[in-house]
């Protein structure tokens, strides 16, 4: 295995606050698809936005970090993600 696919890293979570209704998932996915990085985003009954995401480690932090904050129209309030097994899922898609 060379080093780049040992640091793919997968997480999956939520995003709390403002995050719907405010271009969220487009946002989200235009991001991860800026960074290489596969996975899903959708919107919860409960208000909130549940994502999946896996892609190298650094790519990975800087889109955790970009969780964080959101779109300029959102206003998060709590990031929670977990990481996980490697999914292997190709692309990134609004579900």
């Amino acid at each position: 295995m060379n080093s780049e696919h040992e640091a793919v890293v997968s997480l999956h979570g939520y995003i709390s606050g403002r995050v719907q209704g405010v271009s969220f998932r487009q946002s989200t996915a235009e991001q991860a698809e800026q960074l290489g990085i596969d996975g899903w985003v959708r919107n919860l009954p409960d208000g909130r936005v549940e994502v999946m995401c896996e892609g190298n480690r650094q790519a990975i932090e800087v889109m955790r970090k970009w969780l964080a904050r959101g779109p300029k129209s959102a206003k998060v309030e709590a990031v929670e993600l977990t990481e996980q097994g490697i999914q292997g899922i190709a692309g990134f898609i609004i579900r």
